[in-house]
């Protein structure tokens, strides 16, 4: 069963499947724990009685000056990509850990490991992902419950509207994460960065000291890609993010500067 909140997305994600009696969706916000809640019973119902994997796969991507965000497209992206993944989790363990079954995939972002400016939410939030499903897997390996986590750096979405890729970077492409997900349900294990040629991207990042790690972003023009974009191509996508916890979810004190 695939879940959005947004009617039209969903409706596309299903046209993928025209022939596919398996295939199934449902109007989700993971941001409201029970649409979330609705949306785990109805794939339970489509199941046979059980979800025997949940992949999280929702997020949205603030970029720029962390000053310059607003209050709302932060709470959104905690909301959305790290709150959201809990919840799903907290749904569907129990069940999981009562018949000693069961997968959870988690979508991350190389981000999280490999953080940039402009990025500073997006990465906190997926850096959280990264470490929530580390700490998860080792916590239910005992009860027969698979926990993994994928990362992609660039992804040829929306996600990137109006970003340059910074050199020696190439967008990876939705099937190539798809193909990524489905490997690991069949053979888990906890962490998966795609492409596979990147994994040893975020170890060696990680050895740098601050003046090399600086210079190598600086190098590759990843110290100022997310925070000069081009404005214009990623409006459409930055409407998404102002909506993406519904018009009456609006904290007091949020502007959109």
């Amino acid at each position: 069963m695939i879940g959005d909140r947004d009617a039209d997305a969903l409706s596309a994600a299903l046209d993928e499947f025209p022939a596919s009696d398996l295939v199934s969706g449902h109007p989700l916000d993971v941001t409201d724990a029970s649409s979330f809640a609705a949306f785990v019973d109805h794939a339970r119902c489509d199941g046979g009685g059980r979800i025997d994997v949940l992949i999280n796969n929702a997020g949205v991507m603030p970029v720029g000056h962390f000053l310059q965000q607003s209050d709302h497209e932060i709470r959104t992206a905690v909301e959305v990509n790290l709150c959201a993944v809990l919840t799903g989790c907290r749904l569907v363990l129990p069940e999981m850990v009562a018949r000693r079954s069961g997968h959870i995939v988690n979508i991350a972002s190389l981000a999280g490991a490999v953080p940039v400016p402009g990025e500073v939410v997006y990465a906190g939030t997926k850096a959280a992902v990264v470490a929530l499903s580390t700490a998860m897997a080792d916590e239910f390996t005992t009860h027969g419950v698979e926990v993994s986590v994928v990362s992609p750096p660039f992804t040829a979405t929306d996600l990137i509207a109006g970003i340059a890729t910074p050199s020696g970077s190439k967008a990876v492409t939705p099937d190539a994460i798809a193909t990524a997900v489905v490997a690991v349900i069949e053979r888990p294990r906890t962490h998966v960065v795609v492409p596979h040629s990147m994994r040893f991207i975020a170890p060696l990042m990680s050895m740098m000291g601050p003046r090399s790690r600086r210079r190598l972003n600086k190098l590759v023009g990843s110290d100022r890609a997310f925070l000069d974009y081009d404005g214009a191509a990623r409006r459409a996508y930055q409407q998404r993010i102002d909506t993406a916890m519904g018009a009456n979810d609006i904290p007091p004190g949020y502007h959109n500067d």
